[in-house]
């Protein structure tokens, strides 16, 4: 078997990936667009730094200097087609912003060696006054993100530097974390955390070489958009994180998630189909997951998904692998999904097909029927002890599934769980065998290749 993938070069926290078209043998890209490496475009004005970090951190001394306005002021007054650019200057490599708000055509452009950092402050992303650093018995939505897009079309965030979110760092006037809030959380109500971007109906918009840090929520949720582009971008906070995914794309079409490393403490891609347009045509090819909490569909799929290929993916110390998830109350149609080239090691859920989530204290009542069919896994490759689970939600709505060279390492034991699936095998190889109550498995396993993970896997890159 051939085996398309990406080279990779990891030095001085730099990570530099081989320019492959976005396909591999067998699966073309979903995304209609034609994709190439984005430009970084002419900057409109350069803005040099005035604050400095140490050790990656801000002194309290510095938290009353916000940037807000003078950033804010260039994207207001930058032309389309060019960038703002935020530069180090005379020893400073740090900017300090609250809420920002982008504007049609324009790049928010961070250079090599410089932070944009959150404020700590939570009045500055209040919706409701008080509200934001708070939890509350119902809501979430008392923040403004630290970067805005509101129907904003070909607008960008791009560069060699970082956006940190802070979520680990205490709120000024509170003896609590960002992070601390969503443990507390976990007790009733919900947080009022920050995102650090938010993006609603920005059609063309470029996530391009920049490294998000430590957000106090998701670190991007992308709705309603045609043609989202995430090319060599890093994403991390710590696997404890709660409620950090690192990319949701929802309700959007022409999306590519490319060459990217994810690590976080919730979904690492989790793709929304909730209620309004579809979700469909995208591509999620030649990237690195590490801790979090797998690449994700769901749990919203009421608005129906499909024409979604993930390839050359490599899934290292994630809870989750591949994992689909619904259940009746926001359920529908997932299909025409394809996952091929995929190395999963160490997961306590390698494959996870639940029409019957129950995560974050979601019930499982209503009538819209999570049914996932024409689900394909082919050349997947398994290290770890585990749980497979294939579960459909009836046997009026079973779950279609192919397992085409599906391979366990069985050094270590795997459990697999099954009910209400119609299960196909082959033509290539399947090592373990699936029963169970309404199972239904037809096809043949074909030979057994070796393994073709052996130098996929990749340590996370010192930054």
């Amino acid at each position: 078997m051939r085996r398309s993938g990406i080279r990779n070069t990891v030095g001085a926290g730099v990570l530099s990936l081989a320019l492959l078209p976005l396909y591999t043998q067998g699966l073309w890209a979903q995304d209609r667009r034609n994709v190439t490496e984005p430009a970084i475009p002419p900057s409109c004005s350069v803005l040099s730094a005035e604050l400095k970090s140490q050790q990656e951190k801000l002194s309290g001394d510095q938290e009353s200097h916000l940037d807000t306005e003078r950033i804010q002021k260039a994207l207001d007054t930058c032309p389309a087609g060019r960038a703002v650019e935020l530069k180090p200057g005379s020893g400073r490599d740090a900017f300090l912003s609250g809420p920002l708000d982008l504007r049609n055509g324009v790049t928010l452009l961070v250079d090599d060696g410089v932070t944009l950092f959150a404020s700590r402050d939570p009045r500055v992303f209040d919706t409701t006054p008080g509200m934001c650093g708070t939890v509350s018995k119902t809501g979430g939505r008392g923040c403004r993100a630290l970067i805005n897009g509101n129907q904003v079309e070909g607008a960008g965030l791009m560069g060699g530097g970082t956006v940190d979110g802070r979520g680990g760092e205490k709120l000024l006037g509170q003896n609590v974390t960002w992070w601390d809030l969503a443990e507390k959380a976990r007790a009733g109500g919900t947080q009022n955390n920050f995102r650090l971007l938010v993006l609603s109906r920005c059609d063309n918009f470029t996530l391009y070489r920049i490294h998000l840090k430590n957000s106090p929520n998701f670190h991007v949720a992308y709705n309603n958009g045609n043609g989202f582009t995430v090319w060599g971008v890093t994403i991390e906070s710590p696997k404890n994180a709660r409620n950090t995914d690192g990319l949701d794309p929802g309700n959007s079409t022409n999306v590519t998630i490319t060459r990217s490393l994810i690590s976080t403490g919730d979904d690492n891609v989790a793709i929304k189909a909730g209620t309004g347009a579809p979700t469909t045509n995208m591509t999620i090819a030649h990237n690195h997951f590490y801790s979090g909490h797998g690449m994700s569909i769901g749990s919203e799929t009421n608005g129906g998904a499909s024409a979604i290929r993930v390839s050359d993916l490599s899934i290292d110390g994630a809870d989750n692998g591949i994992r689909i998830k619904s259940n009746s109350a926001r359920g529908g149609t997932v299909r025409d999904i394809i996952y091929e080239d995929v190395c999963i090691r160490g997961s306590k859920n390698p494959i996870l097909m639940d029409t019957h989530y129950s995560g974050n204290g979601y019930v499982e009542t209503g009538s819209k029927i999570p049914v996932f069919q024409d689900i394909v896994l082919r050349n997947i490759w398994i290290s770890g002890p585990g749980k497979i689970t294939l579960d459909g939600y009836s046997s009026e709505n079973r779950l279609g599934l192919t397992f085409d060279n599906v391979v366990l390492n069985l050094t270590a034991p795997i459990q697999i769980v099954a009910a209400h699936t119609n299960l196909k095998i082959g033509p290539g190889p399947v090592n373990f065998s699936v029963s169970g109550d309404d199972v239904n498995v037809s096809g043949k396993s074909g030979k057994s290749d070796a393994n073709f993970c052996e130098d996929k896997f990749v340590a996370f890159p010192a930054h």
